[in-house]
């Protein structure tokens, strides 16, 4: 089951990203990518390590951004695979069928190519413009989300789209209604001063009908 909110850490050591992690978990976030893409493998590795002791702790599930060999080590729940990360039939060679990968995606084209290689979710983005990530793909926004996902529905594609990118809780009502699934949240979650009770706002607006 792919959940619907994905928190993506943020920080610039491994301590911030932990700290940052454990304070969502804490709040009722169910569902963490370790995101480190300035950081060497070594400590990706050891901080994965610490994400996935706090993730079992809470509960949660842990997924691993870019690292497949990390991802395999810490048995994570999942892996996430950017555009110019490692091609996804690559990775599940390395980590096996049983976990789950998520591949980011920019255009149609995008969204063909990580179905076909068998994704099991698309995060598609960026929905605005954020500085959490370098060398930013074109922002979509709303429209951009519509008529993704109505090509995906013209060509019977059903696997789940997480919108992502600059997403703030009173974008999810405008989102939902473009039918995407879920969203991925870093900074909104990240700075908030009362998560808790972000989340469960959050959570109360993706589970509406």
């Amino acid at each position: 089951m792919i959940s619907k909110l994905h928190y993506i850490s943020q920080g610039e050591t491994s301590e911030a990203h932990l700290m940052a992690i454990e304070s969502v978990l804490k709040a009722g976030a169910k569902w963490i990518q370790l995101r480190m893409k300035k950081f060497d493998e070594a400590m990706v590795l050891a901080t994965a390590k610490e994400a996935k002791s706090l993730c079992n702790t809470y509960e949660a599930k842990l997924i691993i951004n870019d690292y497949p060999l990390v991802a395999k080590e810490v048995q994570s729940f999942g892996l996430h695979l950017g555009l110019n990360d490692m091609p996804i039939q690559e990775a599940r060679a390395i980590v096996g069928h049983q976990m789950i990968i998520g591949g980011t995606a920019n255009t149609f084209a995008d969204v063909e190519k990580r179905i076909t290689d068998g994704a099991d979710y698309i995060g598609l983005g960026p929905y605005r413009f954020t500085k959490t990530k370098e060398n930013l793909s074109p922002v979509l926004g709303a429209q951009g989300y519509r008529h993704m996902i109505q090509k995906m529905k013209e060509y019977g594609y059903k696997t789940p789209i997480i919108a992502i990118g600059g997403i703030v809780k009173t974008d999810i009502p405008e989102l939902k209604r473009k039918g995407v699934y879920g969203v991925a949240l870093s900074g909104e979650l990240t700075n908030a001063n009362n998560k808790y009770q972000l989340i469960s706002e959050i959570h109360s607006l993706l589970e509406a009908e």
